[in-house]
């Protein structure tokens, strides 16, 4: 019989609240339509979405990463303070859209201190200059009495923000990004940023501008930044319309982890770095629908993906591979939040909940603070094709070597007490449920044990305006059930399960 061990004893690392973070960009429907719409009946005085905030508020998310992604690269924080009606209309390079600055620093660190939410903001290395990047730090941080402090205080907010986390720009490999370098001319301009901003303010925490995790860039990098930097960014975006290929294609970020904490354990020991190195994931999900044309002007808004509950699937393997790897994770961002490639979607009168909103709020609701030890033992399992069907130019995640892959997928966490404990199972079995038994070493599950579970009527099945057909479902089993639990078929379990 298939058996689920926890040990519960075994630490694997502390989670940070900074993991469940989330990203919205000046992309699309993202902030303007999105987050931001005061033509909405929806939207309060200051033209923020009420509904949108109160669900982005059920996602439990601490953090929210600012203004981009590639939008960044050309993007000029000073066209988006003062005056609304004064602020400059810009063709906006990276989306080939049109930014009219509605939305700038102020409107989006006040929003965040309404609604509490860490904000995590990305400075221009593409088009932006030192000064404009020290300058940033000082509007947003220091005390009145310097010009861009006063700036901010004109402008309505005496006090600094303290904004802690900046990302010393993004994705500055790719020739598609404003500005875009080679690894080692990066990292001598992103040195020249960090000394300045550092300077500036002392006490802020930098991300340097990684890529997937595998590639050379990472490694050169690493090598260049791990003195001045905090933490090391990666991004990877998975899918397929082939269903194994979409459950298992997330592995590559279990890979690329791997990979990291080996990289940054051998540059800091070989520079004799007296400090921790984490991983910034700022860019993750799974998205493959809409990606033809996205650096091309479309009458479409972009990147609208429609998720399924195979996706929903994909998203939970993804949090069980973060949670896995906690102890190197400092934070990690979905990308995105509303409408682009996001868990909500709006129209002017109202939202709905997508298939993936459902297992960010269930783990960023119900994981522990600190990862065990966990592993399926006599469990079915299922190998990929060599060569799957389905490639795609913007991303190729060659995963069928890591297999076979378990097909109940699992990931435990507990509390700081030791006294309650949060089993993850994700059942990648399109067709069959799983008969498990969850056994937990040294110790016993005791009382009622709180499950949430996600599931739909088929993989395929998805959300709209009109109908739920993925959502959580909340129900309560005895311990003694767990000796013989039952997982259904394409679900998401998650067990509160109280410890004697």
């Amino acid at each position: 019989m298939t058996t689920i061990r926890v040990d519960a004893k075994r630490e694997i690392g502390r989670v940070n609240p900074r993991l469940f973070g989330g990203f919205v960009e000046h992309l699309g429907r993202s902030i303007y339509g999105g987050l931001y719409d005061p033509d909405s009946s929806q939207s309060d005085s200051f033209g923020f979405r009420t509904d949108v905030a109160a669900a982005l508020k059920e996602l439990n998310t601490p953090v929210l990463r600012w203004p981009g992604g590639n939008f960044v690269s050309n993007y000029h924080w000073e066209d988006g303070i003062g005056p609304k009606e004064e602020r400059p209309v810009r063709i906006e390079l990276a989306w080939h859209l049109t930014e009219t600055n509605q939305v700038g620093t102020d409107d989006f660190l006040q929003w965040c201190e309404r609604e509490g939410y860490e904000p995590f903001l990305c400075i221009n290395m593409g088009s932006g200059s030192l000064d404009e990047a020290q300058g940033w730090v000082e509007y947003c941080n220091a005390p009145v009495g310097t010009y861009w402090a006063d700036k901010r205080a004109a402008n309505g907010h005496p006090e600094p923000y303290g904004v802690k986390l900046w990302a010393l720009g993004n994705e500055m490999y790719g020739e598609y990004q404003i500005g875009s370098l080679p690894p080692e001319e990066y990292v001598t301009k992103a040195r020249q940023f960090a000394a300045v901003m550092r300077r500036t303010d002392p006490s802020i925490t930098l991300i340097g501008c990684g890529k997937d995790g595998l590639s050379e860039w990472d490694r050169i990098v690493l090598e260049g930044l791990a003195d001045v930097v905090d933490m090391h960014s990666i991004h990877t975006y998975t899918g397929s319309p082939n269903y194994w290929v979409n459950q298992y294609a997330p592995y590559q970020a279990e890979r690329a982890l791997r990979r990291m904490r080996e990289l940054i354990r051998d540059v800091t020991y070989r520079k004799g770095l007296d400090k921790e190195i984490t991983i910034s994931y700022d860019e993750w999900n799974v998205w493959y629908r809409y990606t033809e044309g996205i650096f091309a002007p479309s009458d479409q808004p972009p990147l609208e993906e429609r998720y399924d509950l195979s996706d929903a699937l994909a998203v939970a393997t993804y949090m069980n591979i973060m949670l896995r790897n906690a102890d190197i994770i400092g934070m990690a961002n979905l990308a995105q939040m509303v409408n682009v490639i996001a868990p909500i979607f709006t129209n002017k009168d109202g939202l709905f909940k997508q298939t993936i909103y459902y297992p960010f709020q269930a783990y960023a609701t119900h994981t522990r603070d600190i990862v065990v030890d966990t592993w399926v033992h006599d469990g079915p399992q299922h190998e990929l094709e060599e060569r799957p069907e389905w490639d795609h130019w913007l991303w190729k995640h060659p995963v069928a070597d890591m297999g076979p892959f378990q097909i109940l997928d699992t990931v435990a966490s507990i509390d700081k007490s030791g006294r309650e404990l949060t089993l993850a199972v994700v059942n990648h079995d399109d067709q069959n449920s799983q008969k498990a038994r969850v056994e937990i070493l040294e110790s016993q599950g005791t009382g009622p044990v709180k499950v949430s579970t996600i599931t739909g009527p088929n993989p395929d099945a998805q959300n709209d305006f009109e109908r739920t057909d993925v959502a959580t479902q909340e129900t309560e089993v005895q311990a003694s059930e767990l000796d013989n639990y039952e997982f259904p078929p394409h679900s998401i379990t998650l067990m509160r399960i109280p410890l004697s």
